[in-house]
């Protein structure tokens, strides 16, 4: 991973350049790119328009844009307050998957990543590789059963992810992402962290169950159950205990 940071008239542009030879700011807009198309998120996953596939086949990559959640969101849209370049949101995330990504972990390959700054504030944006025929846990459990296999690998999976410190701020079924191959994936590290052995692996944990057990609430039809959440921690306290 090399990492080159060019500055821009109102921030600066963070990129690989072994990914991407040279990069613009039109390049963090929809309309910069020949195709584009919105990620649509299924049982209450996070498809909220923000979030766009650019590019072609089999070259395509994923554009989003910092949006704010919860209460402030309906306060303040896009905007974060401003303490510095690296504490900028896209570039801590970009330099996260780099990291995670060379350690051999499931996740998407940071392409660029791009702060405005507005004053006090400043908008953001991050370009990935987008990681080809994957799924979100939630849809891919409305399609079918997992099956014990399937609840053991995810739960060893996601500890792999915890014993190298990985720290993902909300681990919801949506952000857990399923390959043709079964294997995991992990997306979307706004607000994660490398951190040590500690309460956050429990609470990561906590927050998957809700979240499957929010969706079923809502979809009834989804093949969730406390059984497979049982295998999925054995699979997860299995690898725990080999590691």
């Amino acid at each position: 991973m090399t990492e080159t940071v060019e500055k821009t008239a109102s921030g600066a542009i963070l990129y690989d350049r072994q990914v991407i030879a040279e990069i613009s700011e039109a390049r963090f807009v929809a309309s910069g790119w020949l195709h584009s198309e919105p990620v649509e998120g299924l049982l209450g996953s996070q498809g909220r328009g923000n979030t766009m596939h650019v590019g072609n086949v089999p070259r395509q990559f994923v554009l989003r844009h910092y949006q704010r959640g919860g209460l402030i969101g309906r306060l303040i849209d896009d905007s974060f307050v401003w303490m510095g370049a690296d504490a900028s949101r896209p570039f801590r995330e970009w330099r996260m998957l780099a990291k995670m990504a060379d350690n051999g972990l499931r996740v998407p390959r940071p392409v660029a990543a791009r702060y405005q700054r507005k004053g006090l504030l400043y908008t953001a944006d991050l370009i990935t590789v987008r990681v080809p025929n994957v799924q979100s846990l939630s849809n891919c459990l409305l399609d079918r059963p997992g099956g014990e296999d399937f609840w053991q690998q995810l739960g060893a999976a996601i500890h792999e992810f915890h014993a190298q410190g990985v720290f993902h701020a909300d681990m919801n079924a949506s952000n857990l992402q399923i390959d043709s191959s079964g294997h995991l994936w992990m997306l979307d590290f706004d607000r994660g962290r490398l951190l040590p052995p500690g309460p956050w692996q429990q609470k990561t944990l906590s927050r998957l169950h809700r979240s499957l057990r929010k969706i079923k609430s809502a979809s009834p039809a989804l093949h969730f159950d406390p059984l497979d959440w049982e295998m999925l921690l054995q699979g997860y306290f299995a690898a725990s205990r080999s590691a």
